[in-house]
């Protein structure tokens, strides 16, 4: 057997262990990519997505809030063979290239060229300046176009790599979280209930002030990661539920060290806002999960007679033996990052990020934890295969 052959059948062997197929659910377990909000930070998902891809393995179901929804709608909205390509292409194309070699000596510096690039001129496929909108934070600008920037640019670049039609495919299904700007609430827009279409995955990357708000029917929507930056909720309610291998892309550290000035109090309040919520999310389905099991259990001890009646027969409904493996990764800090470090579109840091996530991934599946056996009365299983170790820095 050569060396493809063996990789192909490895490949092959890592899917029907945890899926059988790569576009369908097989038997009663699903995977999941869950990801996360953070601009920049989100080449590290591409990585993760990479590593997936090279194992064979196709998510049934991708959710996404913010950047994490238009790498999903990558993903999503592409054939198998063309996901990796497009991530590529729309990473490469909203990378700022610029300030390669200069003052090598000075840490940081192509972070603040890059940063300062952005909030002056924009990105290229991305967005651009909205220059009315810095005249007055008073001149009435118009529901659909009250923002700093306006991102014309991100609807023409995810309209050339994206499909529509795919989008609504419902494989893999897609998921993406917006908030509804005069109610307040969240709202997760989801292929298997309704069309989706590239509105869907601007209003979830609308973050306010800096972009304005996406009209969806008579409603609009900012980016839902002002709401809750944690779209891995959506699994946790879904309905009904089933058995998943759920991969979790964080890009915000919940952990770090207490800051020491008002720059690192500014990093520190970013990572805490966005990194949302995540951890008491986890905790209290965990618990609802072991609770369902009890009353699968409990259920097992009536009489026929009693299971009979409909109200027992309703409560029983409440219990399942699902179980959900959240395999948690985390991006790692890099060396000399910031609180702008979402705005860092450097293409050497995109670059690191990216492999990041490939390694993260590679490393995860190698473990392969979810094949390690569970209790009874386990129906949320974490494994948490972050490291908070900072990637060396490498930019020159």
């Amino acid at each position: 057997m050569t060396t493809r052959q063996r990789k192909t059948a490895s490949a092959g062997a890592r899917r029907s262990t945890i899926t059988g197929n790569a576009c369908q659910p097989a038997g009663d377990r699903q995977v999941v990519l869950v990801l996360q909000g953070g601009g920049a930070l989100g080449a590290y998902q591409a990585g993760v997505y990479e590593g997936l891809h090279e194992a064979g393995i196709e998510p049934d179901w991708v959710i996404g809030t913010s950047i994490g929804a238009i790498n999903a709608a990558l993903v999503a909205g592409n054939a198998p063979q063309h996901r990796l390509e497009r991530l590529r292409a729309f990473w490469d194309m909203v990378a700022h290239k610029g300030l390669p070699a200069l003052w090598p000596g000075l840490p940081g510096l192509p972070t603040f060229w890059t940063t300062l690039s952005a909030i002056n001129q924009g990105l290229p496929g991305f967005f651009a300046p909205n220059h009315r909108a810095w005249l007055s934070p008073h001149l009435a600008l118009g529901e659909e176009t009250s923002g700093y920037y306006e991102t014309s640019r991100l609807r023409d670049t995810l309209a050339g790599l994206v499909d529509d039609h795919l989008l609504t495919a419902c494989s893999p299904r897609l998921t993406v979280g917006a908030v509804n700007v005069k109610t307040g609430r969240m709202r997760y827009f989801d292929s298997r209930d309704e069309p989706l279409d590239l509105r869907h995955i601007l209003a979830s990357g609308a973050l306010p002030p800096a972009f304005p708000a996406v009209r969806i029917g008579d409603e609009l929507f900012w980016d839902g990661g002002i709401y809750s930056n944690t779209p891995v909720e959506a699994v946790f309610d879904d309905n009904p539920r089933r058995n998943s291998l759920v991969f979790a892309v964080q890009l915000w550290q919940p952990d770090g060290d207490a800051p020491q000035s008002m720059w690192q109090v500014s990093g520190r309040q970013k990572d805490i806002q966005f990194s949302s919520r995540v951890d008491s999310h986890v905790q209290r389905q965990a618990q609802i999960h072991q609770l369902r099991h009890i009353v699968r259990e409990l259920t097992r001890q009536l009489p026929a007679s009693a299971l009979a009646q409909p109200d027992v027969r309703d409560m029983a409904g409440y219990g399942c033996g699902t179980v959900m493996h959240l395999m948690r990764l985390v991006a790692p800090r890099l060396a000399d990052e910031d609180h702008t470090k979402d705005m860092d579109f450097n293409v050497a840091r995109i670059q690191q990020r990216w492999q990041a996530g490939l390694d993260d991934a590679r490393r995860t599946l190698a473990r392969q934890a979810w094949l390690e056996p569970v209790g009874p009365m386990d129906g949320l299983v974490v494994h948490d295969l972050s490291t908070d170790t900072p990637i060396p820095q490498e930019i020159r």
